[in-house]
């Protein structure tokens, strides 16, 4: 009696099958993953700068800027090198109206004593999902909150 060992044609091509089939399905899954990763980086960058902004206000004892450039698709603290906001997101800002720039800029100017000119900052997926920062003008305060589609 002879044993046969080895694969038939049959299962050989249903592996090919689903490798091709896990092959189609990765770059899609890479992207969702990949537009996620940048989105949460731009929230956590953004929140930091307006608090190291409001921080380094009151520490120091005169007057700090955050800035949001529309156009340029950047931001941060007014003097620094600013950070770029990833192409998939878009950007939407609600400012004192002093602090809007010919340029499609906008700025949130935190003082010492502790107050801002206040506004928010939107921070929108192509999804349309997305999170809203919001500057209390009497405290400087900084919250968080979910932009409701």
């Amino acid at each position: 009696m002879r044993v046969e060992r080895g694969f038939t044609l049959v299962e050989l091509l249903v592996v090919f099958a689903m490798i091709a089939l896990m092959a189609g399905l990765v770059p899609l899954a890479f992207e969702r993953l990949r537009e996620s990763a940048q989105y949460r980086d731009t929230v956590r960058g953004m929140l930091t700068d307006i608090r190291q902004a409001r921080y380094r206000a009151l520490a120091e004892g005169h007057e700090v800027r955050f800035k949001v450039d529309l156009e340029q698709r950047n931001y941060g603290i007014e003097g620094r090198k600013p950070r770029i906001v990833p192409q998939p997101l878009r950007l939407r800002a609600t400012v004192a109206d002093i602090e809007l720039s010919a340029a499609k800029g906008a700025g949130i100017l935190f003082l010492p004593s502790g107050g801002a000119t206040g506004g928010t900052i939107e921070i929108v997926r192509p999804s349309g999902a997305g999170v809203r920062l919001t500057v209390d003008w009497l405290s400087g305060g900084v919250a968080q909150s979910p932009l409701a589609q």
